[in-house]
């Protein structure tokens, strides 16, 4: 096969549909402010609440006025975390428990809240990423405030059971939370069956535009603003509306929760293919995260004696596009923070790639990179001073 560009890094980022995309260049002459009273600012606010009601529809939220829309998955985290810092302030309750697999956004506001003096519980997790349950009903005591779990693992494609983890949480009477950015439109989400108060997404992560996200809050708990100025949002979320990046939203959620049983069948197919392929051709690779409980894109492999970003620089060459690591975390030079948590050692964390697929990918891309990855691999592997053998007996902690 001749050289062909194929991109497996939707984890990362979705390019925006051609649906999204039309309605986004229609709706550029809808420029009114959505808060203005007249008729153009009217037309604008009706479909600024249109694409709201799209987005709750997509989490199974049954009242559009609980989704506040934000600047992407970033800041509605922040947001949730930096109530909780005002609400330790006038409540007995004080304790944060969240995981040490979590996006870094998560684990960094959780370390802030730490700075201020809240105390804060990083979970363990088992070889496959899902939380240890026994240590969570241990650390869940009358004193927690929130429960912070992602809903799927960005890295590994974990998924966690929420509806068990906040039914816990909600018999202790703490506030529930989760980060569903990487699950929204590959799995099916509802706010309801699940029992959270709080949940994140993002459009970009859907096939929409980037700078758009949304932040559900159940209504009765406590929400405070991060951003703050005038009424928008209720007062939640302040600055004049982001008409484009909402109508986006919008259509995307719609379709999303439209093709979802498609999406499902048709990626994890070719997913499980390039699994199975991978395990058949090259020996001594090791599949990260949940073997069922995994999101129908994503695939995270560690290859012994080869190292990450040799493999993905090697991959590139031949227009294969994938991510080391946390995408977010590009540029460093630590191993996974995912991976460690698992129970990978730095070296086998250090040669490990993301493969994250997406709608348009195809079976004809897969079988070029299992065409391409192999000997990439081998050669790698010749000019290592440590055999895969040995590397994949001492990778794992």
């Amino acid at each position: 096969m001749t050289k062909r560009a194929v991109y497996l890094d939707y984890n990362a980022t979705t390019p925006i549909r051609p649906e999204v995309k039309k309605l986004m260049v229609e709706a550029l002459d809808l420029y009114a402010n959505a808060s203005s009273m007249h008729e153009a600012g009217r037309r604008a606010k009706a479909e600024v609440e249109k694409a709201r009601a799209s987005v709750a529809a997509l989490i199974g939220a049954a009242n559009p006025s609980s989704v506040y829309f934000t600047s992407g998955g970033s800041e509605s985290n922040n947001t949730v975390f930096m109530t909780m810092l005002e609400e330790a302030k006038k409540s007995p309750r004080r304790k944060i428990i969240t995981t040490a697999i979590e996006h870094p956004c998560v684990l960094n506001s959780a370390a802030h809240l730490h700075d201020e003096g809240l105390p804060v519980v990083f979970l363990p997790v088992d070889d496959n990423g899902r939380i240890d349950m026994d240590v969570y009903g241990k650390e869940l005591t009358d004193d927690t405030l929130l429960v912070s779990v992602m809903a799927a693992n960005n890295e590994i494609g974990t998924i966690e059971d929420i509806p068990l983890i906040a039914k816990m949480a909600v018999a202790k009477g703490a506030y529930v939370h989760t980060d569903a950015t990487q699950a929204a439109g590959k799995i099916p989400v509802s706010v309801s069956d699940w029992g959270v108060d709080y949940l994140t997404l993002s459009c970009h992560k859907i096939y929409g535009p980037k700078g758009i996200g949304a932040l559900y809050v159940r209504k009765g708990v406590p929400i405070e603003p991060l951003i703050r100025g005038g009424h928008q949002e209720n007062g939640v979320r302040a600055g004049t509306y982001n008409n484009l990046g909402i109508i986006g939203f919008g259509m995307a959620a719609e379709l999303a929760l439209a093709e979802l049983p498609e999406y499902n069948r048709d990626v994890r197919r070719l997913r499980n293919m390039l699994r199975d392929e991978i395990s058949a051709r090259i020996p001594y690779v090791r599949i990260n995260g949940h073997p069922t409980e995994v999101l129908p894109n994503t695939l995270d492999v560690s290859f012994p004696g080869a190292e990450g970003e040799s493999i993905l620089l090697s991959l590139d060459l031949e227009g294969i596009e994938v991510s080391t690591g946390s995408a977010c975390a590009s540029g460093s030079l630590e191993p996974s923070h995912v991976l460690m948590a698992t129970g990978v050692g730095p070296e086998l964390a250090h040669g490990s790639i993301r493969f994250s697929l997406g709608k348009y990918t195809t079976e004809e891309e897969i079988r070029y990179v299992v065409e391409k990855l192999p000997p990439i691999i081998a050669r790698l592997r010749r000019m290592s001073t440590v055999s895969a053998e040995s590397a994949a007996v001492v990778g794992h902690k």
